[in-house]
Formats: structure tokens, C-alpha cells, sequence
């Protein structure tokens, strides 16, 4: 698979993550909302970092992909923010309360990733 395929694939993935986030939070359930949306990014990142003809870096470091893919000030926001997200959305012992509130607001930053992301690459 090229780099173009293969970032196409990871931004399908991203698409779909976006989806079941969104219908996580129709049920109510707002750490696996959450846990998608930080899905959602980093795969968007990914796909963006394979299009650039970049290998594959295995980290779940939002802001590092941000960094390295120039992203403006907005999107590295929006990292920072999903960042905690890989963790605090699986384990009961994390410090951040995940409410609709978080959760709604988590999806609308994983959201406009994925855009930015879809923009870069041009679809």
C-alpha cells in the first residue's frame, strides 16, 4: 500500500471513529465518546503524516503530530485538549470528570481535526 492509500485508510477510520463518538454521546456514554474522539484525531493526524510521505511514528502524542504537521495554534489547542483523553476515558482513576458537557466538547475538537486534516489532504 503507498502512503496515499494508506493515509486514505486511516482517515476512513477516523471518519468512522467520529460516527461512533457521536453515537456514543446519543447513549450517553461519555468516556467512550471521549475515547473515540481522541481516536478520531489521531488517526486524522496519522493520515495526514502518511500523505505527507512521512513514515508512520507510534505514539499517541496529538501535539507531536501536531507540531510536526504545522498545524495552527487552533488545532495544537485542540490536541493539548484530546491528548488526556487515551487514558483518562479507560481508567477510573483519572482525575478529569467526563460529563456531557466534556464529552460534547471533546467531539466538536476531534471534529474539526478531522476537517483540517480532510482539507490538507484536499477532500
Amino acid at each position: 500500500m503507498n502512503d496515499k492509500s494508506e493515509a486514505m485508510s486511516w482517515l476512513k477510520k477516523a471518519e468512522d471513529d467520529l460516527l461512533h463518538a457521536r453515537l456514543s454521546m446519543d447513549g450517553k456514554s461519555y468516556d467512550w465518546a471521549t475515547l473515540a474522539s481522541q481516536q478520531v484525531a489521531e488517526k486524522s493526524l496519522k493520515a495526514l503524516f502518511l500523505f505527507k510521505g512521512n513514515e508512520l511514528i507510534k505514539t499517541h502524542d496529538l501535539t507531536f503530530f501536531g507540531r510536526k504537521l504545522n498545524a495552527s495554534r487552533e488545532i495544537l489547542v485542540h490536541c493539548g485538549l484530546l491528548n488526556p483523553f487515551y487514558t483518562t476515558s479507560r481508567y477510573p482513576d483519572e482525575l478529569i470528570k467526563i460529563d456531557k458537557i466534556v464529552a460534547k466538547d471533546v467531539i466538536i475538537a476531534a471534529g474539526e481535526i478531522l476537517e483540517w486534516c480532510q482539507k490538507q489532504i484536499k477532500i
